[in-house]
C-alpha cells in the first residue's frame, strides 16, 4: 500500500520545528548540534513538516527534496551535503549517486542521493534544509512517500508457508510406491514451479526488510535567483525577472543572428564593392557606340 504524504505549507514546519528531536538524534552529537542551530536560525523561518519513525512502524519512507539557489553556490551545498553523510559514517549514512551538470553558460542542475538509517533521515533532512539557506538558497519542493513494507512481509511469508505446504504434499506424493512415470514427471515439474515461486518470495522479503533498514533520500539542486530583500512572488518582482529574462533572449537570439548571418553578409558586401570599383575603371561600351563617317558633301 503506497502513502502519499505531500508537505505541510511552510508556516507549519515553524511549529514543528520546536518539537523535541527523537533520539536518536538526542544520542548523536553532530546531528544533534546541527538540528539545533538549525532549529534555533529558523524560528520564523519557513519549512516542511516531517513524520516521526514511531508514527509509522512498518513503513518504508522516501524522501526527496529540490532546492533552488545560485548557481556558483550549488557545488558547495553539495560538498557540505556530503560530508555531513561521511561524517555520520557508512553505517547509518552512505552516498549512492551524484550529479554535477551545467546547462549553457549559467545553469546548474546537480543531485545527491543517500541512504539512512531510518531514525536519523528526517532529522538530516532538516539539517540538509538549514544548508541551502545558508547559501541564499532556498526549498521548492519537498516529498515523502511511504511503502508498508510490514503488511508486504506479511502477506510475503503467508505465500510462503502455504508454497512449503504444498512442496511437501508434493514430496509425500513422489516418495509413494508404484507412482506411475508420468505422474512422476508431473509433479517434479510442479515441485521445481514451486521451489521458483519461493526463490522470488524470498527475494522480495529481502528487499522488503531492506527498505526497512535503509531510507533512500534525494536532494535536487538547481541554480536560480538568489533570495531577495522583498517577497519574491510579488507582481513587481515577477515583472522585473521577466523583463530581465525577455532582454536577455532577445541579446542572445540577436547574437546568434550577426553570428550565423554576419560572415556570409561580409563577404557579399565585399564582392559588391569589388564589382563596382570595376564597372568604374572599365565602364562597359554601349551597343552602336561606334562612330560611322559621315559621307561626303
Amino acid at each position: 500500500m503506497r502513502k502519499n504524504m505531500s508537505m505541510l505549507p511552510l508556516l507549519a514546519l515553524a511549529a514543528c520545528s520546536q518539537s523535541e528531536p527523537s533520539e536518536q538524534v538526542r544520542q548523536d552529537p553532530t546531528i544533534a548540534a546541527d538540528v539545533a542551530q538549525e532549529a534555533s536560525s529558523t524560528a520564523t523561518r519557513a519549512a516542511p513538516g516531517g513524520i516521526g519513525i514511531t508514527a509509522a512502524p512498518g513503513v518504508a519512507f522516501f524522501y526527496r527534496y529540490a532546492f533552488s539557489l545560485p548557481a556558483e553556490r550549488v557545488a558547495t551545498a553539495q560538498e557540505a551535503h556530503a560530508q555531513a553523510c561521511e561524517k555520520l559514517g557508512i553505517a547509518r549514512c552512505r552516498i549512492t549517486g551524484m550529479r554535477y551538470r551545467l546547462i549553457g553558460e549559467n545553469d546548474v542542475e546537480a543531485m545527491l542521493a543517500f541512504k539512512l538509517d531510518p531514525a536519523i533521515a528526517r532529522g538530516f533532512g532538516k539539517t540538509g534544509i538549514g544548508v541551502v539557506e545558508a547559501a541564499e538558497g532556498t526549498l521548492v519542493d519537498a516529498e515523502i512517500t511511504g511503502t508498508d513494507a510490514g503488511a508486504a512481509i506479511d502477506r510475503l511469508t503467508t505465500d510462503r508457508a502455504r508454497g512449503t505446504e504444498e512442496l511437501q504434499r508434493i514430496d509425500r506424493e513422489l516418495a509413494r510406491p508404484g507412482l506411475r512415470a508420468p505422474e512422476r514427471v508431473e509433479l517434479q515439474r510442479q515441485r521445481a514451479e514451486i521451489a521458483r515461486q519461493l526463490a522470488a518470495v524470498d527475494s522480495s522479503t529481502s528487499e522488503q526488510r531492506e527498505s526497512l533498514a535503509n531510507t533512500p533520500m534525494v536532494f535536487d539542486y538547481r541554480s536560480g535567483r538568489a533570495i531577495r530583500g522583498f517577497d519574491a512572488s510579488s507582481p513587481l518582482t515577477s515583472a522585473i525577472d521577466t523583463a530581465i529574462a525577455s532582454l536577455q533572449t532577445t541579446l542572445a537570439v540577436l547574437l546568434g543572428v550577426i553570428a550565423l548571418l554576419g560572415p556570409p553578409a561580409l563577404l557579399l558586401a565585399l564582392l559588391w564593392f569589388g564589382w563596382r570599383s570595376l564597372r568604374r575603371r572599365w565602364p562597359p561600351r554601349a551597343a552602336g557606340s561606334q562612330v560611322e563617317t559621315p559621307p561626303p558633301a
